[in-house]
């Protein structure tokens, strides 16, 4: 199959309204590749984004990943036939002690974190075909090798799992051409950490895309930081 030109790639990313996504959707337009974000509502700096004209941004907004199949529709209304990269960035945090579990704010990671990504793969799976990629964004606190600090049960557990059906989906999709790679961001300084972290959203951003630009078949279903390094199970 002849590669495509970056110019030519068409990407979905979810929850790019802000943060991570946001840098995201700002690195990959600016390459030439047509973006569009699903999200709950533009922020104005991704309005600012659409409104630019040496860009291709579009945004589908309204949307849930807990309900996403207005996707399937938008894209459709849009004209769009293929997907070369859909990104599932949307999730949630929430701060879990074993003296404060809070058995609903786990399920609701569940939902978003693990059960989300899985349903925009499904009402997407009809546009992404022999040499797309899927490219979901988790976290390192969801390997268990590097649990060393306890805590954090919802969203360690619901990153667990997304690694876990992202392996799945890797082999799953293999015949069908599609690869498959799980992201760790880095710890970086967005709203979702307080604005905490030892990185900016610029250089997750470019760390992640370089990660995605080396996905192929061979590498499927691998767990990588932003920075390059493999991470453990």
């Amino acid at each position: 199959m002849q590669e495509r030109s970056k110019t030519d790639e068409v990407i979905l990313i979810t929850g790019g309204n802000r943060g991570i996504g946001l840098a995201l959707t700002e690195q990959l337009s600016a390459r030439g590749a047509q973006v569009i974000v699903a999200c709950r509502e533009a922020s104005s700096e991704l309005q600012a984004l659409v409104s630019d004209p040496e860009r291709a941004v579009r945004v589908i907004s309204g949307v849930d990943v807990r309900e996403p199949s207005t996707i399937a529709d938008q894209l459709q209304a849009m004209g769009v036939t293929r997907l070369d990269t859909l990104i599932n960035n949307a999730g949630i945090l929430s701060r879990e002690s074993i003296d404060r579990l809070q058995f609903e704010q786990m399920e609701e990671q569940f939902s978003v974190n693990t059960l989300g990504p899985l349903r925009v793969v499904e009402v997407c799976l009809p546009l992404l075909g022999e040499g797309s990629k899927i490219a979901n964004v988790s976290s390192r606190v969801g390997s268990i090798a590097d649990n060393s600090s306890g805590g954090m049960y919802g969203y360690r557990m619901s990153k667990a799992a997304l690694n876990m059906a992202s392996v799945s989906l890797a082999h799953d999709l293999a015949p069908r051409g599609i690869a498959v790679i799980i992201l760790h961001p880095g710890y970086v300084r967005t709203g979702m950490t307080g604005h905490n972290g030892l990185i900016d959203t610029d250089e997750s951003a470019q760390g992640l895309i370089d990660r995605i630009d080396g996905l192929s078949l061979k590498n499927s279903g691998t767990f990588w930081h932003t920075n390059g390094e493999s991470l453990p199970w």
